[in-house]
């Protein structure tokens, strides 16, 4: 990983109208990025630009797109739409680039950036490095085009349609004539980007939905709710007599399952489910799935059973992708619900994952709870430690000597992970082992410790 001053794993994140995300540092990397554009494509160049539905999107869309229509630059702007569509959409509308201001699954006073090139994958973190050069060195200031070489702003309200058709042609690739008539689907859209088009969808394709926490209201947006809170897709499931639920997060690039019994399926589920079945089939190449240093043990285990190996890369979807695209590896993804099929799309969708799992259980007749049986995950505590500075912890004597006790006691029949967040100021301790009461302790433990010396 490449360092750098704004950007971390996904994009640039943090609380809106704070640095760095207030309108003149945005309408600054505005300009730089479509400097940086510019002098590395065509002479007229487009941008395709979304957003979620978080109160703050106003705002730091307008000083983006003001940003980049200054340096000549056109803006596609599509308005609320989830973070994959954003991505198909660029690569499919021949674009040079789009952005999307979402801060995922993050609290509504939060807000993002990330920034897609033209074949609808993330920046790699070389380009994100240039981008942040030219803005902090000033090279584009002086780059000011006048009279008809400005930007304009072209608005684009067919991009949801364009980006459904694309969704429904994958469908019925997998599927001809596929239809959830007289299924009860409960449906959590986290008050996000999803909260129209899924349910649209679904009903479509002939499903009656149950669609909650779909009213938006710029300060809701994953409050209580969406894939950071399956309990609630758990409960509405179980008294709507659901066949299964979906539960996305704000930008709709993950989503969480619960089967008709109310018992939740993660990301680890889903990637045991679908490699299982395209390995079946003759379309797993290498007989390789790609997670990340948080991919569950238990999905190891699984998939090795049936042949296959699991790739682990560092926490974050866009190093995913890119192992999968060195490897030639088709499936991948994270615990967190993030699941990419790179023969559909460049990158992790929530609903085109919700299609391919709906999909299976309709080809198969069977129910959710069937197609994830042999999958166990072992219990998996998570818990994050406020920080003020990401410092080295391996400095500190007594982290390093609770971490040497816990991996001890684990005796290789478990797995410790401490990292600092790419996107907020924490560290993340993940212990997991085959006894959750044990495990717990440890990693309350551990966060003890860290919080005494760095919180």
């Amino acid at each position: 990983m490449i360092p750098r001053r704004l950007f971390g794993t996904d994009g640039i994140r943090g609380v809106a109208n704070r640095e760095p995300l207030i309108p003149e540092m945005v309408f600054q990397l505005g300009r730089a990025a479509a400097y940086f554009w510019r002098h590395s494509a065509k002479e007229k160049v487009q941008v395709l630009i979304g957003r979620d539905t978080r109160l703050s999107g106003d705002m730091l869309e307008n000083a983006l797109i003001t940003g980049v229509c200054s340096t000549g630059v056109d803006v596609l702007r599509v308005g609320i739409l989830p973070t994959p569509a954003i991505a198909y959409l660029t690569r499919q509308m021949g674009v040079d680039a789009g952005i999307v201001i979402s801060a995922s699954h993050n609290p509504f006073e939060d807000n993002g950036i990330k920034l897609i090139s033209r074949e609808g994958f993330k920046l790699p973190d070389e380009k994100e490095k240039e981008i942040e050069d030219i803005l902090f060195s000033g090279e584009a200031q002086s780059f000011r085009p006048v009279g008809s070489q400005l930007g304009r702003v072209i608005q684009f309200p067919q991009a949801v349609d364009l980006y459904q058709e694309f969704l429904l042609q994958i469908v019925s690739t997998i599927a001809c004539g596929i239809s959830f008539s007289g299924w009860k689907i409960v449906v959590d859209c986290a008050h996000g980007a999803v909260f129209q088009i899924v349910p649209r969808i679904l009903k479509q394709l002939g499903a009656e939905v149950v669609s909650i926490n779909d009213e938006p209201d710029g300060t809701n947006i994953n409050q209580n709710c969406g894939s950071l809170h399956p309990e609630v897709i758990q409960q509405i499931v179980q008294e709507k007599g659901a066949r299964v639920g979906l539960s996305f997060d704000g930008d709709g690039d993950r989503v969480i399952l619960a089967d008709e019994r109310g018992e939740i399926v993660t990301g680890d589920h889903v990637l045991g489910i679908c490699a299982g079945y395209l390995k079946s089939a003759g379309k797993l190449p290498n007989n390789l799935v790609v997670g990340t240093v948080m991919s569950n043990l238990g999905l190891e285990r699984y998939l090795k059973t049936k042949g296959i190996s699991l790739l682990r890369t560092p926490v974050g979807d866009r190093y995913v992708i890119e192992e999968m695209r060195k490897r030639n590896a088709l499936l991948g993804g994270e615990p967190s619900g993030h699941i990419i099929f790179l023969d559909h799309h460049t990158t992790g969708d929530g609903i085109l994952t919700s299609l391919q799992i709906l999909s299976l259980m309709q080809q198969t007749g069977q129910y959710l709870s069937a197609l994830t049986q042999g999958i166990s995950c072992l219990p998996q505590i998570l818990l994050n430690v406020k920080v003020k500075h990401q410092e080295d912890l391996s400095r500190y004597a007594e982290i390093q000597k609770i971490i040497r006790q816990v991996e001890e006691q684990l005796q290789g029949k478990g797995r410790l992970l401490i990292r600092y967040s790419g996107t907020e100021p924490l560290v993340r301790i993940m212990v997991e082992g085959e006894d959750s009461q044990q495990i717990n302790l440890y990693a309350r433990e551990i966060a003890r410790v860290i919080e005494n010396i760095s919180g």
